[in-house]
């Protein structure tokens, strides 16, 4: 580390959590009485070295944890899946013997699950949340399962912490709600006591947390890996997700209310689009790093509440990954795949951060409890599919193979009498664990070097544009309207004055709060360059590929205007949805009728990316009273949407108030290509004139 910065109170600043336990009656203990000397790091070999399996509170507080709920997951509950292949298009070998790292040209089987984590597998597709993102590669070698998320850092260092974080955002334990949602204040009282949480907290705040679409979220496995080459030499590594269709999101009026109109809006577009032949697919790009690179980093590459800006270390696109096939049964596949971070192959290792040490127990221990047998290994979904999987583990709750011979021990010499002596290790071609010198008293601390809390959050709310910022100081608002301790909102406010002083009197000024004493960090935050690619605005694809464009017709309409809008949008690559009054359609000018795709009360414009408004005078008369038919419009202009509308449109658009902008096209006087450009983005000029952001 270069000039590694002190840290005294960990983890949070100004000694809130190190409280002294007056009485007896009031310690913290382990389920068997032991009292607790500390409850905020896992015990471990040197304040930078792996966590212990000897720690027995870490292996209670999480065990106990991963088996508060059965039969559905604690967190990730609310899952989409597809089947596809990973391509592996530049080879590692410098860097690992890793064969799906270096076998360039080779398809390898997949199956990939998306996830928000604070809802229960009934909650909705779209609330402000992080997403899962879980791939699990079917390899030669092995099951390989990169379990990560649309976020690339996380809101704790250590995993110890993982329990009091879910159970802060869960829904309140004496009252049952809010279900799917983080604006309530056990969460933001523990974000307001955990500053190490402040950096994941913009992330969450930000658009990145309400998305688009499933198929348009970026991936990270967060944690710090290593990849082994052929001579034992170790190198860092990060792994990242890039979508094809770009990164992109909604607002949040508009997240809202299509939780309203589709809960599962998520899960039919990724099922819709792969179903239709328009199959998702990502970059896979890595960033690498030599002992010595990660040293000279100004924080520490095994802090999971950092990330590695783009602009010094970029990424290097080696694969990609297409989503083709979805699943055949929901419960089968999407609800019983287990993926675990212990599942690498040779040439692949885990790093000494304590967040991922933590993982690599609970994950395993979670499928004990969810799936009920040891044997979940043996389910479909779960199998070794490149390569066979034999060892001399038996027996157990839903055993399925059915073993021969009486080799069951190893080390044996059946084989030398003819019997069938089972399998043998493999010194050459096993899975070997990085040399990785361990030295340091075991002892429960956090490393100095995790001390800046601050740094990056301030990066990355710098590095948004002024809307971003303006969406993610909106954001922590609302969360905080939602707040009913003052002194939660206070402290969560002088936390924000140590990342960015407008962004906390932008906050303190929205919830009408005077500015409070800025918190002591245990480090000063420094000022780091911006990244630009962090942000999302500015960055949509210029294509209408992926995306989906509403065509509201009723008796009347002009059929050649519809066919002029239907070609140029399916010629961007979009799709087109046609809404009428009636599900049976409509009656065009022509006399002929036109099948709708979709009834107007039950296809509201969130469920679209941009619209048309095709009308007759006949047509739009008869809508200038229907409540949908204004909401289709006032909606969609309020969630910076195109509008394109034949001029005897006109009187509904005025009955939404909405003002000619550039996003607003006459398709009475222009032709249809010319509604393709502002319906490829967000009319973001648009936002001051039709919400009040903070």
């Amino acid at each position: 580390m270069a000039n590694p910065p002190p840290a005294n109170a960990q983890p949070g600043e100004g000694g809130e959590l190190h409280q002294t336990a007056s009485t007896p009656d009031t310690r913290l203990t382990t389920n068997h009485g032991v009292p607790v000397s500390d409850d905020q790091n896992s015990l471990k070999s040197g304040r930078r070295g792996s966590t212990l399996l000897e720690d027995f509170v870490l292996r209670e507080k999480i065990q106990h944890f991963d088996h508060e709920r059965i039969p559905e997951r604690i967190v990730h509950a609310r899952g989409s899946a597809a089947h596809g292949f990973f391509e592996l298009t530049e080879s590692l070998e410098d860097y690992t013997t890793a064969k799906i790292l270096t076998e360039v040209g080779k398809k390898t089987e997949v199956f990939t699950r998306f996830s928000t984590v604070a809802g229960g597998a009934g909650s909705v597709d779209t609330p402000r949340d992080v997403r899962g993102f879980a791939v699990k590669f079917y390899t030669t070698e092995g099951n390989w399962d990169l379990v990560g998320n649309n976020i690339p850092v996380f809101f704790i260092q250590d995993a110890i912490k993982f329990p009091d974080l879910i159970h802060a955002v869960k829904m309140e334990a004496d009252r049952g709600y809010p279900q799917a949602a983080s604006a309530h204040d056990t969460f933001w009282d523990f974000i307001g006591l955990m500053p190490e949480s402040t950096h994941m907290v913009m992330w969450a705040m930000s658009d990145r947390a309400i998305p688009r679409s499933l198929r348009m979220i970026e991936g990270f496995g967060v944690n710090t890996f290593r990849l082994i080459n052929a001579k034992g030499e170790a190198t860092f590594v990060k792994f990242h997700w890039r979508p094809k269709l770009g990164t992109q999101s909604t607002c949040w009026d508009e997240a809202v209310k299509i939780a309203g109109a589709d809960p599962d809006y998520h899960r039919r577009d990724l099922f819709e689009a792969i179903d239709q032949g328009d199959f998702p697919e990502w970059e896979f790009a890595v960033q690498l790093l030599s002992q010595a690179e990660a040293d000279a980093l100004p924080f520490d590459i095994l802090d999971a509440t950092k990330l590695i800006p783009e602009e010094t270390h970029p990424l290097r696109v080696i694969g990609r990954m297409v989503l083709n096939r979805n699943p055949d049964n929901f419960f089968a596949e999407t609800e019983q795949a287990a993926f675990l971070p212990t599942n690498i192959v040779p040439g692949i290792d885990f790093s000494e951060d304590p967040l991922l040490q933590g993982r690599l127990f609970s994950y395993q221990d979670t499928q004990l409890s969810r799936l009920g047998t040891v044997n979940f290994h043996q389910i479909p979904i779960n199998q070794a599919k490149g390569c066979p999987f034999q060892n001399f583990q038996r027996d157990g709750h839903m055993q399925t193979q059915v073993f021969k011979g009486r080799a069951n021990y190893e080390p044996n010499s059946l084989a030398e009498a003819g019997e069938e002596g089972g399998p043998r290790e493999d010194p050459q071609g096993g899975f070997r664990t990085a040399a990785v010198a361990m030295d340091g008293e075991k002892v429960r601390l956090r490393a100095e070097s995790f001390a800046d809390h601050y740094s990056q959050a301030r990066l990355f709310f710098r590095s948004q544009t002024e809307i971003e910022q303006a969406h993610l100081a909106s954001a922590i608002v609302f969360e905080l309207s939602k707040v009913s301790l003052d002194h939660v909102r206070n402290r969560v406010v002088a936390n924000l004055r140590n990342v960015d002083e407008d962004l906390a009197k932008r906050v303190a000024n929205g919830l009408n709060l005077p500015l409070p004493k800025a918190a002591k960090p245990a480090v000063d935050p420094i000022d780091l360059e911006p990244s630009p690619a962090l942000r999302i605005v500015g960055k949509y694809p210029d294509t209408l590929k992926g995306r989906k464009v509403a065509i509201l017709v009723a008796d009347g309409s002009d059929g050649a205007v519809v066919a002029s809008v239907r070609k140029a949008v399916e010629g961007d690559g979009g799709a087109v949805f046609i809404v009428a009054p009636r599900v049976g359609g409509a009656t065009l000018a022509d006399g002929s009728t036109m099948a709708a795709d979709g009834q107007l009360a039950g296809s509201p414009s969130v469920l679209f990316d941009a619209v048309a408004v095709v009308l007759s005078d006949d047509g739009c008369a008869q809508l200038l009273n229907e409540a949908a038919a204004v909401d289709f419009l006032r909606d969609a202009f309020g969630h910076l949407k195109a509008i394109g509308h034949t001029s005897e449109a006109r009187p509904l658009l005025d009955r939404a108030g909405i003002k000619p902008d550039e996003g607003v096209v006459d398709l009475s006087t222009a032709k249809a290509a010319d509604f393709l450009p502002p319906a490829r983005t967000r009319q973001w000029a648009r936002e001051p004139g039709v919400r009040t952001l903070a």
